[in-house]
């Protein structure tokens, strides 16, 4: 704590330093500033009296970002413990004699046209894109991870329907060799509901259908894979049709799937169970 104290104004007793660090840790974690949301360093150091500088500190030391919040939204399905076992078995211990699919759909892709051209990068500044552009319609990604290898299966299609959904899975069919089992891990979606859909997978006892927690994309590996293409090939780029934007994601997954690495899960469903149930007692004190 030596090079703490270092901070605060020389002279000053130690428990006077040591409350002065108390209170503005406990201001930061457990009040707000009246009229306002959050915290800053300059709201911070006018309600401890301390410097700014020392305020950054101190939030720095401590980890304390009151700029800062993260999202999350806990699931309400009943079966959420058994199915989070079961998806992370699949990925944790893969059947045999079978694959893995991690499939989805990325709907609303936009084909968005830049007005005015890139500014290139250059020493001492980053790309430069304007913020304004032309709408030139949207395609939906449909896309199967192999956990095992990273490769990747896709089709775009102009809707996201089970009609589109089951053409989808036709093409899983057709690429999967007809001696493995198929397990497929999916959302809840109605789509992938709809009773045609399930007809198409009784039809075919090959296939295991596994559904993932309601409000838990995350533990859908596809949705890494999307983040992944949208960060490297479409949030920045520029479409002048959709036909544009379909053929620049062939090109990225054809160039991804040459050199395809999988996303290593680690997590037990032990570890995740006991994670949300940490939360649920920070929240209420009640366990899921």
């Amino acid at each position: 704590m030596a090079g703490l104290h270092n901070e605060l104004k020389p002279g000053r007793p130690r428990a006077i330093e040591d409350e002065a660090i108390a209170t503005l840790v406990n201001t930061a974690l457990q009040s707000r500033p009246q009229g306002k949301t959050h915290w800053s360093r300059r709201g911070l150091a006018e309600a401890t009296g301390l410097s700014k500088s020392t305020v950054h500190r101190y939030l720095t030391l401590f980890g304390l970002q009151p700029h800062r919040t993260r999202s999350f939204k806990l699931s309400t399905d009943p079966f959420f413990i058994e199915k989070v076992r079961e998806v992370v078995g699949l990925y944790l211990n893969p059947p045999e004699h079978a694959v893995v699919l991690c499939v989805d759909e990325k709907s609303q892709v936009q084909a968005l046209e830049r007005t005015q051209p890139v500014l290139p990068m250059g020493l001492g500044y980053v790309e430069g894109i304007t913020h304004d552009y032309v709408r030139h319609g949207t395609t939906t990604l449909f896309a199967a991870l192999n956990i095992a290898n990273g490769s990747v299966l896709t089709q775009c299609k102009p809707q996201h329907r089970h009609q589109e959904y089951l053409s989808f899975l036709r093409h899983i069919e057709a690429n999967i060799p007809s001696e493995l089992d198929v397990h497929i891990i999916c959302d809840n979606y109605a789509t992938h509901k709809h009773p045609r859909v399930r007809a198409w997978f009784a039809r075919r006892p090959r296939f295991h259908v596994h559904f993932t927690p309601t409000y838990s994309s995350w533990l859908n590996q596809v949705e890494r894979w999307f983040a992944l293409i949208t960060n490297q090939a479409i949030r920045r780029g520029s479409f002048q049709s959709v036909t544009d934007l379909k053929r620049l994601i062939q090109a990225f997954v054809d160039n991804y799937n040459q050199h395809p690495r999988p996303f290593k899960w680690t997590a037990t469903a032990e570890s995740i169970l006991a994670k949300i149930e940490r939360i649920c007692k920070v929240i209420n004190g009640t366990q899921h």
